[in-house]
Order: C-alpha cells, then structure tokens, then sequence
C-alpha cells in the first residue's frame, strides 16, 4: 500500500497540532476548527491576538450546513461559481472553537478547488482552519522560502506539495452576506 503524502498531516491535525501548508492562496497555518488548544497554539506561533476570526476551509459545498446556522440563498451559487479563490463572511456559525468566530459571531468560509489543499480537507473529513503563515503585521508567505523560520520552528508538521502550481500566490477575495441577500466586498 502506498503511504499517502497526506497521513502525517492529517496525524498532526488529530492530535491538535498545527500545520503550514501550501493552501489553496498562500502559505498558511491550519489546525482543528473545533481545538481550543490548537487554535491557541497558533496564535502563538503567528504573535496574533485572539479577537481577530480565522477562515475554514472546506472540501464540499455541502458542508456549509455543517458550520452555518442559516445559509443565505445567494451564497450556493457564488461559492459554486467562483472562479479565483473566495472566501465568504457569513452572518452566524456553529460547531467550531470560540476563537474561529468573528465579530457578533460571524464565521468565513471558502471552498477549496485546488487539488492540494482539497485533497488534505477532504481527507480531514472536516473543515480546517486557515490563516496567512506569517507573524502577525508582517507580509504574507508567497512561498515556502519567504516562510519564517519562526513559523516554520513553531509548527507541528510542515505539508509540501511535490507539485506546486506557478505564479505568484494571491490571498482569497473576501464577501460579507447578510441572510437577506445583501453582500459586501471586503477585499475585491
């Protein structure tokens, strides 16, 4: 049986580590949504203050119902649809760490289509969360090598991708939906 490049990652994200992986953006950091301990862990390693909300990433549409209380109608259609990487702020989540959620309990989401990063979220069975692999205030990682070797001493276990795309890694566009409908571009 072939070892899958996956196994350690996902041994270290059981066990309430915290990774830096290539996403499906840019460098960044993930661990269990639901681990207190390890979402704690990583703010540490970034120097990050607690009141800030992280990203989830996920490897199905349908597990939006899983991590929002109410799905906007508009939201299946541009999630679906988009083509560059979207991260969307939803009015209210559920069934994650207290630490993920932002203000007034809003939780942001993307789907994940790169073939990497979504063959390490669908292997988790679960959403992950995802934040930029840098000290907080300094410019985000557009490859392994710009990575911290803060970061990259402060981590549990380190997911290269033996194929990695090429071109210049970009953050997520990011869309807060209000549950009637109403959206607004956060970073175009």
């Amino acid at each position: 049986m072939i070892q899958s490049i996956y196994d350690d990652a996902l041994k270290s994200l059981k066990s309430g580590g915290v990774l830096l992986y290539p996403s499906d953006t840019i460098w960044g950091l993930g661990c269990d949504a639901r681990m207190d301990a390890s979402i704690e862990k990583l703010f540490d390693i970034k120097q990050r203050p607690e009141n800030k909300g992280l990203i989830l990433l996920i490897s199905k549409i349908e597990q939006l119902n899983e991590y929002v209380e109410q799905v906007p109608d508009i939201a299946w259609d541009l999630v679906d649809f988009a083509e560059d990487p979207l991260t969307v702020i939803y009015p209210k989540g559920k069934n994650v760490s207290k630490y993920v959620l932002g203000p007034e309990g809003t939780i942001a989401i993307r789907l994940v289509k790169d073939e990497f990063c979504k063959g390490l979220v669908y292997r988790y069975q679960r959403a992950i969360v995802s934040t930029s692999a840098n000290i907080s205030g300094e410019p985000s990682p557009e490859n392994f090598e710009t990575v911290s070797p803060i970061i990259k001493d402060g981590v549990d276990y380190i997911l290269q991708n033996p194929n990695p795309p090429k071109g210049k890694a970009k953050a997520s566009k990011i869309v807060k939906l209000g549950l009637n409908g109403d959206y607004t571009m956060i970073r175009p």
